[in-house]
């Protein structure tokens, strides 16, 4: 049977309003945002290359990839700007005590 697993990963404090963090969830790389105190998760890794979106430039609800400039929605994954054309994966979050967590697919 399969389903998803809520993992703690971050305390709300650790992430600034326009930044992100990696993190690791059940084996997978991911990128938590904070966009204007609402959190989001998508993988970590760019679509087109293999860079870290956590480290990109956060503008808006768009994260841009260090790498090549393509750029992706943190709120639904869709790859926005080129050369990225394929999305990456969004994941469930929760927040409790402040505390984040990632639900990742088990």
């Amino acid at each position: 049977m399969s389903g998803i697993r809520f993992e703690s990963v971050a305390n709300v404090d650790d992430i600034e309003p326009g930044s992100g963090l990696r993190c690791i969830v059940g084996g997978r790389a991911i990128a938590l945002f904070n966009v204007d105190g609402r959190f989001h998760a998508i993988d970590d890794r760019c679509s087109h290359d293999d860079a870290s979106l956590a480290e990109g430039w956060l503008e808006g609800c768009e994260i841009e990839c260090p790498l090549h400039q393509g750029r992706f929605d943190v709120t639904s994954g869709k790859a926005t700007a080129a050369p990225c054309v394929v999305d990456v994966s969004t994941y469930p979050i929760r927040i409790e005590d402040g505390r984040i967590s990632v639900a990742v697919p088990i």
